[in-house]
């Protein structure tokens, strides 16, 4: 292991405001920083993270979110771009074996996601920060409870920062029955935030503008899937894909709009997994065909790629390729159903259709930026039915955000029997599946 830097590293400077400040002088074991976007919510604990740290020596510190994939592009880049000062980056040292942030004083802060249960489960802690606390379910956050049991710090605490939800989310019910404090975070909070930073969440709509720019706990009205989608059932953490499970692409075509292409498998009962994803703006079709076969070189070949109609992208994307498209069926109504079909749980415990989790194979910075959806996931809250005009609920879907959307209903008319049934593989295949040493 390289050895840590000598020197004494220079005083780090930071004010917390509002909500932080209260958070940052609490004592209390669960705490939660709720509020609308760029407030400093993650940026506040993540100091007081790392300031605890600094200040009790041999402190156990661990920074998790959902997966441990995703906080490698969201708390990591706050604590080390904007948390850590140069000299502070200078003197602690970043263990990869054990995924550790190592502190001259013996103090270290881990980092890992849920996916990793071992290392969480397995350990004990002084303080656990949590990124995007939406993502965990109540199991999770009860599990984190119990292992904060270091007792190196004078007090243990579990804190957590969120974007408000729909108000019967489990977090916010454990804030109004009082097991977890909520402390409400506003823009006030952070000198930081710009008059463009605001402009952009004031151009937000609907349940977006009121949980991003408001901070109000708020439930998605009329989306196509309400009744169906969830989150807790539907997203799953990754798994090694079977090779011999056949795998569907799927493509959405798009410049301005965003360009989507997803990969599927699916097991021997008919069940289909999303395992990977591109969702982007503003590139060409050839570029992203040949970052298509890069990302997915050593796969299996798709037995179909399934297509929106564009003759002109088609033709674009079989040439760089090498391989045929298949126009997809889009009927709106019916495809609505195939899918409603899928999500639905059924008498085997399994829903028809899942995305693994961390499948985007790159973000979109100016989706982020906006805070419009970056994967196929996120819209699942924005695709809503269109009432305008005298138009009847659950009659067509509004014409945005349904870009996955879209994607997903050309796979499920794709497979599925023509009166909406799940269609299973043949027995054939589905015996040499289940008899496979991989599955």
């Amino acid at each position: 292991m390289v050895a840590l830097a000598s020197r004494s590293p220079a005083q780090h400077y930071y004010k917390p405001y509002g909500a932080a400040r209260r958070a940052w002088f609490s004592g209390r074991r669960e705490v939660l920083l709720s509020g609308p976007a760029n407030t400093g919510k993650t940026r506040g604990n993540l100091e007081k993270l790392h300031f605890c740290a600094k200040k009790y020596a041999g402190m156990r510190g661990l920074m998790l979110r959902k997966t441990r994939k995703s906080l490698t592009h969201s708390a990591m880049v706050t604590y080390e771009h904007k948390v850590l000062s140069e000299a502070w980056r200078a003197a602690i040292h970043f263990d990869t074996q054990d995924q550790q942030y190592e502190y001259p004083n013996g103090s270290i802060i881990a980092v890992s996601g849920l996916d990793d249960p071992q290392k969480v489960m397995s350990s004990e802690w002084d303080m656990i920060v949590v990124n995007e606390a939406l993502e965990l379910d109540e199991g999770d956050w009860q599990a984190l409870t119990i292992r904060l049991r270091n007792k190196v710090m004078p007090y243990q605490q579990l804190l957590g920062d969120v974007n408000p939800g729909p108000p019967d989310h489990w977090l916010k019910l454990r804030c109004d029955r009082g097991a977890t404090l909520m402390l409400e975070s506003r823009h006030e909070d952070n000198p930081s935030v710009t008059d463009e930073d605001l402009a952009t969440l004031d151009a937000l709509t609907g349940v977006w503008y009121l949980r991003y720019r408001k901070g109000l706990w708020v439930a998605a009205e009329g989306t196509v899937y309400q009744d169906e989608w969830n989150p807790v059932v539907h997203l799953i953490f990754r798994f090694d894909i079977p090779p011999l499970w056949p795998r569907y692409w799927v493509i959405d075509w798009g410049f301005r709009n965003p360009f989507v292409w997803q990969a599927w498998a699916q097991d021997y009962d008919g069940t289909l997994y999303r395992y990977k994803e591109i969702y982007r703006t503003g590139v060409i079709v050839e570029d992203l065909a040949k970052q298509i076969m890069e990302v997915t070189a050593g796969e299996p070949r798709p037995v179909a790629v399934i297509c929106d109609h564009d003759a002109e992208d088609r033709a674009t994307f079989e040439r760089h390729t090498g391989l045929s498209t298949i126009p997809a069926t889009k009927a709106i109504s019916t495809g609505l159903q195939a899918v409603q079909s899928r999500l639905r749980v059924r008498r085997n415990g399994k829903a028809g259709m899942y995305f693994l989790r961390d499948s985007l194979v790159e973000i979109d910075p100016e989706l982020a930026k906006k805070h419009e959806p970056i994967n196929t996931e996120t819209e699942f809250e924005r695709y809503e039915w269109d009432v305008s005009n005298g138009r009847k609920l659950k009659e067509v879907p509004v014409d945005k955000y349904n870009h996955g959307q879209d994607c997903n209903r050309y796979l499920a008319m794709h497979v599925d029997n023509p009166d909406g049934s799940i269609q299973a593989l043949d027995e054939e295949t589905a015996s040499a599946l289940r008899g496979f040493v991989g599955y």
